[in-house]
Parts: structure tokens; C-alpha cells; sequence
């Protein structure tokens, strides 16, 4: 079953059967958690891997795949370790009433500006010059553009969906009785008594429940 941070489909699988649901369900974005790691650009980097497992995928297409990664890789690394030229930074930068520097520094710096698009960076020969040289294809110089201009979000995003997924391997054992936490709210107790979860992760998902309600219960099961 895919993982809420791996498809929008994880999502509502999860909520059907963890939340539940009284009315019509519809799938909207905004119920993903993790919306900055199921983005359009990444869909193929999460999926065709277990497609290929599963035998929906050939070879073929894990290559492009690989490739794509590949081109992704050495493009972010360019952009992350050449510096640029501080007069035709500054021309650009003018031009994008964006605020000027006064050192030159990482193109990726430079990228990160709102302002600031991959287009932008090729009015920089150097720049287009790599880009010929090793033959990075357009798909993969846009996603090194979006994993560099939104690197923080996705670091933070990643960071919670391994510490959800730790949480995955902690069984609630059966039966549990949330009756005797006694520093649980009312609703937290109504909430985990009618989804009866059966992991902490689970717990952690269900709407309510807040991450004091799960350190509590961790404490309770561990002893």
C-alpha cells in the first residue's frame, strides 16, 4: 500500500480507512501533509521504481528514469558549487527589481530568489555552456530548479515523513485500553476508541489526536 508521502492515492486510502468518513469523499490536496514531496515533477522518481518492481514498468522506462536523476544530479551540483559573475548577476538582478549584491556567490543562492527562474540564469554563457556540454535535458534542468528553490521545504517535509514512518514499525497492541491514560482528552479517547489504530503512525494521523496524545501513548506501551 503507497504511503501518504509517496501518492496522492496513499492519501486517500489513509483517510478512508484510519479517519473514516460520514459523507462523499473527495481527494483534495490540501488534505496531503506532504504536498511539497508529491509534486507533478517527482511523480515518475516516486512511482515507476514499484511500477518496474510490480511489472508495470519495463526496463526501458526505469532507464529514462535513471537518466533523468542523473541529469538532475549534475545539474544541482553545477548550480550549487560555481559561483557567478557578479557584473551580469547584478544587470539581471536590476532588470528583476530584485536587490543587488555586492560578492559574488553559488548560482544556487541566486536561484533561490523568487525573482529568479532557470531561464533567467542562462543569460550566463557558463551557464549554458554546461548545460551543452553535458547535455541536460529541460525536464531535468526545471526539477534541479524546483529541488533548489524549494530545498528548505523539502528537507522539513522529509524530515516528518521519516519520523511518521518510524512511527509505522510501533504496534498499538490489540485491545489496548486508552481508558487508563488518563491525561488524554475526552476526545482523544472518543477519537482512538472508534478508529482503534493499529500502529502509533495511524494514532498520529487521526485528526485530534496531538503529538502529546502519542508521546503518552508510546510511554504507556513501552513499559
Amino acid at each position: 500500500v503507497l504511503a501518504r508521502n509517496e501518492a496522492y492515492i496513499g492519501v486517500l486510502i489513509d483517510d478512508l480507512i484510519i479517519k473514516g468518513t460520514e459523507e462523499p469523499y473527495r481527494m483534495f490536496t490540501s488534505r496531503a501533509e506532504y504536498r511539497t514531496l508529491l509534486r507533478q515533477d517527482n511523480a515518475d522518481e516516486r512511482l515507476t521504481p514499484l511500477a518496474h518492481k510490480l511489472g508495470l514498468a519495463d526496463d526501458e522506462r526505469l532507464e529514462i528514469l535513471y537518466k533523468k536523476r542523473k541529469e538532475t544530479e549534475k545539474a544541482t551540483a553545477f548550480l550549487s558549487t560555481q559561483s557567478f559573475a557578479l557584473e551580469t548577476a547584478n544587470k539581471l538582478l536590476e532588470r528583476k527589481q530584485s536587490a543587488l549584491v555586492k560578492q559574488t556567490d553559488k548560482y544556487a543562492k541566486l536561484l533561490s530568489r523568487p525573482q529568479i527562474s532557470r531561464t533567467d540564469l542562462l543569460e550566463f554563457p557558463v551557464v549554458q555552456k554546461f548545460l551543452d556540454q553535458e547535455k541536460i535535458s529541460t525536464i531535468a534542468y526545471e526539477q534541479a530548479e524546483i529541488e533548489i528553490k524549494y530545498a528548505g521545504y523539502i528537507a522539513k517535509e522529509q524530515k516528518n515523513a521519516d519520523r511518521l514512518q518510524k512511527l509505522e514499525h510501533v504496534k498499538i497492541p490489540t485491545g489496548f485500553n486508552y481508558e487508563q491514560l488518563k491525561s488524554l482528552s475526552h476526545e482523544a479517547l472518543e477519537k482512538l476508541n472508534a478508529a482503534r489504530p493499529e500502529t502509533l503512525a495511524q494514532a498520529a494521523r487521526i485528526s485530534g489526536i496531538k503529538p502529546s496524545d502519542i508521546s503518552v501513548i508510546l510511554v504507556a506501551i513501552s513499559k
